[in-house]
């Protein structure tokens, strides 16, 4: 797996050409999230890709010919904090309830809806805590659940957005050299 942070100019059907384009070369996309970033009218994706090194240097290729696309970082081997997030359904009556609050508790995750019949846990953290909490939540009795795209940024000073002139001109890189 490889995981990409790709700043795009916030335009319509961006998104749609990303995914044509992974799709028509063949690569299997294990998850997109896109959102607005820190700079106005510039959207930060985070696609993580099933593929090899190869792959991954023909993918940020592709990604630069896409006329709104500004940056891609191949992030995978740097330092960088990794989040998916979800939301779980469970059964819950008055006998299950502090039980459930209690093993969001140890995950760390929220509790951000109680019914009669039901609570609904949040839980942000890399894919095995989110699993974990799935795999002890099942014997309650998982009645929905709904896991969002990864993101990702770089630890410390690196990534970062960039520079003023690319956005406002859609330059790309033109120190780096892509071969497709």
């Amino acid at each position: 797996m490889h995981t990409f942070s790709v700043y795009v100019e916030d335009r319509p059907g961006l998104l749609n050409r990303v995914a044509s384009l992974l799709r028509r070369r063949n690569f299997n996309i294990h998850s997109l999230a896109v959102g607005h970033s820190e700079i106005p009218g510039v959207s930060r994706m985070t696609a993580v890709v099933q593929t090899d090194a190869g792959g991954a240097h023909r993918i940020q290729a592709h990604l630069y010919k896409i006329v709104n696309v500004l940056r891609v970082d191949d992030i995978t081997d740097r330092p960088s904090i990794v989040r998916d997030l979800a939301l779980i359904k469970v059964t819950a009556d008055i006998h299950t309830r502090s039980a459930l609050v209690q093993l969001a508790h140890v995950f760390n995750a929220r509790v951000v809806d109680v019914g009669p019949t039901s609570i609904v846990v949040e839980l942000s953290g890399s894919e095995a805590k989110i699993d974990g909490l799935v795999e002890v939540l099942q014997p309650y009795g998982v009645l929905e659940m709904v896991r969002a795209g990864r993101i990702a940024m770089e630890r410390g000073t690196g990534g970062g957005p960039p520079a003023a002139d690319a956005v406002s001109a859609g330059a790309v890189d033109e120190n780096v050299s892509y071969s497709v």
